[in-house]
């Protein structure tokens, strides 16, 4: 289990006897991505709380580096970083005197504060005042200090929530970049599907507290259902003509009718059928549901 960073068995947290979440087994895996995916009132925050020991599940075990949370805390909160929310800081502070102070409480060397304004790239204006910072800048100091200390592991709540387009771009560039090039495991909780698609390595969906799918990011896109769409003359000849090849087809109503044959894989084969039928192709494309359509399909 060396290489399993977090790991959940059946966690359950109730609140007045209504889980929150439900049976929970999470397993993040050493220099992954892991996006924690759910609508919103889903959970996620509830589990982040959970795994940095702010809240205590009902049933349920939780380790953290191989560790238990009950018996080890103190040790895995020195490898954790988090941020959760909006960060806490000092808008009359400079970004140096905000870091200063978790330092301190962390007794980290002083050299620690130019190592991650280096990271989320704000070494150049480290003595300037946060109340002159952008909401993104913000965002990446509050990144700056969860990675004070020796950190493996950082937790993320939304971290682009609230953030305009470019300091969308920007966090998720930070982000993606911190397992190769800082040795961390990020574990980011979003209801945002382009999180998966641009950041992450790994996915866990949740859906009114429960895990409804838990993979890598490949698993996921290979759960997307396909079709091939035909647009053909004489379309109720061509289905009867596709159906008595033994091929699975339907039609679909709409301003344009077109036949959906659920195979793929013979979208040539169907073409070159029809054509020497005599029937007129004039459509032939083949789809895959987005994976916000699998998203949707999973967690509704």
């Amino acid at each position: 289990m060396a290489d399993v960073v977090i790991s959940t068995e059946l966690i359950t947290k109730e609140f007045s006897s209504k889980p929150a979440v439900q049976d929970l087994s999470l397993e993040v895996q050493l220099g992954s991505i892991y996006a924690f995916l759910g609508p919103n009132g889903a959970g996620k925050s509830t589990t982040i709380r959970l795994l940095l020991g702010l809240l205590r599940p009902t049933r349920g075990s939780l380790a953290l580096f191989g560790m238990d949370l009950r018996r080890h805390r103190s040790d895995i909160l020195a490898r954790t970083g988090s941020l959760v929310e909006t960060p806490s800081l000092y808008e009359h502070l400079s970004a140096i005197e905000n870091l200063e102070i978790p330092r301190r409480i962390l007794d980290a060397p002083r050299s620690d504060i130019d190592r991650v304004l280096r990271i989320v790239g704000l070494e150049d204006v480290g003595r300037n005042l946060v109340r002159t910072f952008s909401l993104g800048m913000k965002q990446r100091l509050g990144l700056a200090q969860s990675f004070l200390g020796k950190r493996e592991l950082l937790i993320l709540d939304e971290p682009t929530n609230g953030l305009d387009p470019a300091g969308i771009q920007e966090m998720r560039s930070l982000i993606r970049r911190l397992p190769a090039e800082h040795g961390v495991t990020v574990f980011l909780s979003s209801h945002l599907l382009t999180e998966v698609e641009q950041v992450a390595t790994h996915v866990g969906m949740l859906s009114k507290g429960e895990l409804v799918f838990q993979g890598s990011v490949e698993e996921l896109k290979r759960l997307r259902g396909s079709r091939v769409r035909i647009g053909v003359s004489d379309m109720d000849s061509a289905l009867a003509f596709l159906k008595g090849q033994g091929w699975e087809a339907r039609r679909e109503d709409g301003e344009n009718g077109y036949i959906l044959a659920s195979d793929i894989n013979l979208a040539a084969a169907m073409n070159r059928a029809l054509v020497e039928a005599g029937f007129a192709v004039h459509h032939l494309t083949v789809e895959s549901d987005s994976l916000e359509e699998v998203f949707l399909k999973m967690t509704h």
